[in-house]
């Protein structure tokens, strides 16, 4: 593919580095000459220094004969116009906006019709990060929670601890323990090295352990994974961007929720916006105003500022004073692979939520969805499986019989309504909506091509 990306930040670099292996031809485009240079010098592709959104720039970038354009630019305005510019002179047919701004989203239906700001895929980080957290305080316990196939299958993370019936038992047991429920676990990491699970593994004290399962089934294997884990009721949010604000008034209706915010004018703000909230004029480092309001007593505690080392410290301070469980947003993922585990409980990236909803349409292949894992160390991915024995390498062949690269797996086919746990006999049929989990990312390429059809197959 041609892909031109305007915005070489952390999200524009994340985005060539997994790109630029599957041989497309990429052209970064930034104003900042000195991240230009920083992706020219780890990549080969092409970099252009101007304005994203001026015709002769994308002209210059090949927006002509361009297949795709991803504007990831730290402008909302640059991004829509961008999409404007290459719809209307160069009919680039694939466009591709971040767009943060509540105000955009809330007319996304009206304002980013074909016949106005002409965008294919919008992409909001603050709503990503927003359903990611929901999921995370829906399911106590696990540290990520990843649908599949509109919802019918997820992949869970959870942290196995002493407590938990598995622990110190083979994979197999699960079997044995809920005969009723289908499971699938696809991957174990075990201080951060992947372990190929199989029945005979056994589960240790602080393993990451993903699995895959039908929906209803998913808190019956946590708790048997973990303690089992009583239910969240009090939420203390630090921060009322536009992540926190849009948290709490998801979850207002549900849980006890308070916000604390810093910024008085802010604070009025969200006290207007937010019906059942309790909204807190102060800091979250303040160690006072977390006696005062019971911070012992709090099942989760979100730091979801914009500031990584005000998240850090305020989450320390939260877990120390007795918050059960501490979920923090870091942008940095240096600081977030330091922190998670301690007295951080799960660390959250904006970034790494983005490029995992980027990566699902510039995939080749008919890949419905691409989520990252582990900070970004390893991927899942949906795919369509289509085609026949005779053009495609999945459909007709059993899972024991793909050429998965080594640590991939099959964790579950879903097949219309039904959801099909993986065994190694299970067939794939036209149609079939694949899960596979990668561990190492760099092997998302060689999954992908299973899935293309062509002719080269029919030879």
């Amino acid at each position: 593919m041609r892909i031109i990306i305007l915005g070489a930040g952390q999200v524009g670099r994340s985005l060539v580095e997994n790109l630029v292996s599957e041989k497309n031809h990429i052209t970064v485009v930034d104003t900042n000459p000195a991240r230009l240079q920083m992706v020219h010098e780890l990549h080969d592709v092409n970099i252009l220094c101007a304005h994203g959104a001026h015709p002769v720039t994308l002209s210059k970038a090949g927006a002509d004969d361009a297949d795709m354009l991803v504007a990831v630019t730290n402008s909302d305005e640059v991004n829509m116009i961008a999409c404007q510019v290459a719809q209307s002179l160069f009919h680039v047919p694939n466009k591709v906006a971040r767009v943060r701004e509540p105000g955009y989203m809330e007319q996304n239906q009206a304002l980013f019709a074909k016949a106005a700001v002409p965008v294919d895929v919008l992409i909001n980080p603050e709503a990503l990060v927003t359903q990611h957290l929901k999921k995370l305080i829906r399911y106590p316990g696990a540290l990520q929670v990843i649908n599949f196939a509109d919802g019918l299958a997820q992949l869970v993370a959870v942290r196995a601890t002493t407590g938990g019936a598995l622990v110190g038992q083979r994979i197999s047991a699960l079997r044995e323990r809920l005969p009723a429920v289908e499971i699938r676990v696809a991957a174990i990491f075990r201080q951060n090295h992947s372990v190929v699970p199989d029945g005979d593994t056994v589960i240790q004290d602080g393993d990451e352990v993903f699995f895959v399962a039908a929906r209803p089934d998913i808190r019956l294997v946590l708790n048997e994974l973990r303690r089992r884990e009583k239910p969240y009721k009090r939420i203390v949010i630090a921060g009322g961007g536009n992540i926190g604000a849009r948290l709490a008034r998801v979850l207002e209706e549900d849980y006890r929720v308070k916000v604390i915010e810093q910024d008085m004018a802010r604070c009025q703000l969200l006290s207007e916006r937010l019906r059942k909230t309790t909204v807190l004029y102060g800091s979250a480092s303040d160690r006072e105003l977390l006696l005062e309001e019971s911070i012992e007593s709090a099942d989760v505690f979100l730091a979801l500022t914009n500031d990584d080392e005000a998240n850090i410290m305020s989450s320390m301070l939260a877990k120390r004073m007795g918050a059960r469980t501490v979920i923090t947003l870091i942008s940095n993922p240096s600081y977030a692979e330091l922190v998670q585990g301690g007295s951080i409980d799960i660390a959250i990236s904006p970034q790494q939520a983005t490029i995992g909803a980027l990566l699902t349409h510039v995939r080749r292949g008919d890949v419905v969805a691409v989520h990252s894992l582990r900070r970004g160390t390893a991927e899942a991915m949906e795919a369509v499986a289509h085609g026949d024995p005779q053009s495609s390498q999945v459909v007709g062949k059993r899972i024991d019989e793909l050429p998965l690269p080594p640590g991939a797996m099959v964790g579950a086919v879903v097949r219309g309504e039904d959801v099909i746990i993986a065994h190694d006999s299970t067939q794939i049929e036209e149609g079939d909506h694949v899960i596979v989990l990668v561990p190492d990312k760099r092997d998302m390429q060689a999954v992908e091509r299973l899935f293309q059809v062509g002719l080269t197959f029919l030879l």
